[in-house]
Parts: structure tokens; C-alpha cells; sequence
């Protein structure tokens, strides 16, 4: 029976230890797993201010290539593409984003290139002169080529 004592005596706070280490393991899956949904987040927001950039682009370009070729057949000139495109007011999916456009012209012979380049930013956050950790901003750019008389 002494010999039974001893041994209880040195087992005594080895389930607290085992406990602690289980608890300190199940702390350290939960935080891999809120950094893995945080990471998730930041990807999907990323993708969706991406998509949104890269169709205000297409839009502004084929708003400049609207303004070179007009219906009522004017003159193809880069002159008449105007530098910036502001999305519609009401338009859902162009909050936050801006658009510049370029337009250079060259010509061979009678046959005229013109290439118009569209880029926009979309941002959201503080951004600007303060920003902060919480500006996140995303910029496409498109380039479309066309040829004119």
C-alpha cells in the first residue's frame, strides 16, 4: 500500500499540464484560422475592386472610341476624345473609381492608327494626403487600337 501512495503522489498535476498544452494547441488552430478568413477577405475584396476597375476601364474606352467615331461621321480626330470619362451618378458598380484616357494617332500613307489607352483607379477608404492602413486602392488599364480614313 506504500508503494501505491508513491506512485499516485508523482502522478499528481499531469492532467493539468496536458490540459494547459490542449488549450494552448486549440488557441493556436483558432488563430491560424481567423488569419486564413481575414487573408479570405482581403483576397475577395481585392477581386471585386479589381473586376470593378478593370470594367470602368473597358467603359471609358469605349466611351473615347464613341467620341473618335461618332455616328454622324465627323472627322476621326484625338482631339475630340476628352482626357477623363466620370462615370453616371446612379450607375451601381463605378462608386470610387476614376478614369483618365489617352489617345495618340499615327498615320502611314491614307490608313490612320489610333490607339486609346483607358485607366482607372477605384478606391476606397482614406486615401488621399492621410492615408491610412485603411485605403485600398486598385488600378487597369485597357489599350484599344483602331483604324480610321
Amino acid at each position: 500500500m506504500f508503494l501505491k501512495l508513491s506512485i499516485k503522489s508523482h502522478q499528481q498535476g499531469s492532467a493539468l499540464v496536458i490540459g494547459i498544452f490542449v488549450l494552448i494547441v486549440m488557441f493556436l488552430l483558432a488563430a491560424s484560422l481567423l488569419r486564413i478568413v481575414d487573408d479570405s477577405d482581403a483576397s475577395i475584396s481585392m477581386e471585386v475592386w479589381g473586376a470593378r476597375a478593370l470594367n470602368s476601364a473597358n467603359s471609358g474606352a469605349d466611351a473615347a472610341l464613341a467620341q473618335l467615331f461618332p455616328l454622324n461621321a465627323a472627322t476621326a480626330l484625338c482631339t475630340n476624345v476628352s482626357s477623363t470619362w466620370t462615370p453616371p451618378a446612379n450607375a451601381v458598380g463605378f462608386h470610387g473609381c476614376s478614369v483618365t484616357i489617352t489617345c495618340n494617332s499615327a498615320t502611314v500613307s491614307s490608313l490612320t492608327q489610333y490607339r486609346i489607352s483607358s485607366k482607372a483607379v477605384c478606391e476606397t477608404g482614406a486615401c488621399g494626403a492621410n492615408s491610412s492602413t485603411d485605403c485600398l486602392r486598385v488600378q487597369r488599364q485597357v489599350e484599344v487600337e483602331a483604324r480610321g480614313n
